[in-house]
């Protein structure tokens, strides 16, 4: 019997077992102040670094937890869009980054949109998701947004958009630009009917995103330190010849250029947004006693 690989060798493994099981996501860094933060902490905090305030990427099943009442929304169904018209590929075939994308996020796209009490005030949501491709533009994002602006003038619901993404989606080509004026036209439909757009412009906002629905709302707000622009700060610096300031296409000079009308902190979105909805309905605020009869909804 050879006692060194019956006896010392298992015992080897069993430690090196149990310490491949502890779960190696418990702790996140800060990229901006490089801090460490406990998971639950981070959750809890809605991904805004305790430390230093900065604003990391929320998906969207936080994002609509922590915007209705009690958590409560609906999801609204997104008509289907061609998978693959192009039959494009670069190092993957499309549909094969596509399933990877849903994989990863368990959404069918970019876009998610729902609806349900803000503060007491029926409203429709949608959210674009940075970790789906980017968050790009595509036939099934447009398509989502246009149904969005549908639900909210059926509704009588003020429409609100967070924004998050790198720009169209170059794997539909002129398809996904054809998503530039169509949204546009959605956001002309909710105007004719008289209904607030809210844009929440989220890190990053840029490409046609930006240059599209994101930047027609009535009202843009930015969270601290969001990047919103078009192109990117190298290709504008080469082709001006001149050097940009250090905080450019940030939220901050943004709304110092007049180009958004607030920046707000993640932790009082949801009151901003109720009480900006609140001045542009002219619906007065609910007392507490109001608040508690209404009725919950399934989410």
């Amino acid at each position: 019997m050879n006692w060194i690989n019956n006896v010392v060798r298992p015992k080897i493994q069993r430690v090196f077992k149990k310490k491949s099981e502890t779960p190696d996501n418990l702790w996140r860094k800060c990229p901006a102040c490089n801090e460490m933060i406990f998971h639950r902490d981070l959750d809890a905090a809605l991904n805004v670094c305790p430390h230093c305030g900065h604003h990391m990427k929320l998906g969207t099943t936080a994002r609509l937890l922590s915007l209705f009442d009690a958590g409560q929304y609906q999801t609204v169904t997104i008509a289907g869009v061609p998978l693959d018209p192009l039959k494009f590929r670069d190092q993957k075939k499309y549909p094969d980054r596509l399933k990877e994308a849903r994989a990863k996020t368990g959404r069918e796209d970019s876009v998610t949109v729902a609806h349900g009490p803000l503060d007491g005030i029926e409203i429709v949501v949608a959210i674009q998701d940075f970790a789906f491709m980017g968050g790009s533009l595509g036939m099934a994002a447009g398509e989502a947004i246009i149904k969005g602006a549908e639900v909210a003038i059926e509704k009588h619901a003020p429409f609100i958009l967070f924004a998050a993404a790198g720009g169209a989606r170059m794997q539909e080509g002129i398809l996904s630009l054809m998503q530039m004026p169509r949204t546009t036209v959605a956001v002309q439909m909710l105007r004719e009917a008289g209904l607030p757009y809210i844009v929440v412009l989220t890190d990053p906002t840029t490409g046609g995103v930006l240059a599209s629905y994101a930047m027609l709302g009535d009202i843009h707000i930015a969270e601290p330190g969001a990047l919103i622009g078009f192109s990117g700060r190298r290709v504008i610096e080469q082709t001006i010849r001149e050097k940009l300031p250090d905080n450019f296409q940030l939220a901050e000079f943004q709304f110092d250029h007049g180009m958004i009308d607030m920046i707000m902190h993640r932790h009082q979105m949801k009151e901003t947004l109720a009480r900006t909805i609140r001045i542009l309905t002219h619906k007065p605020k609910l007392s507490p006693m109001a608040k508690a009869s209404v009725p919950a909804r399934a989410g």
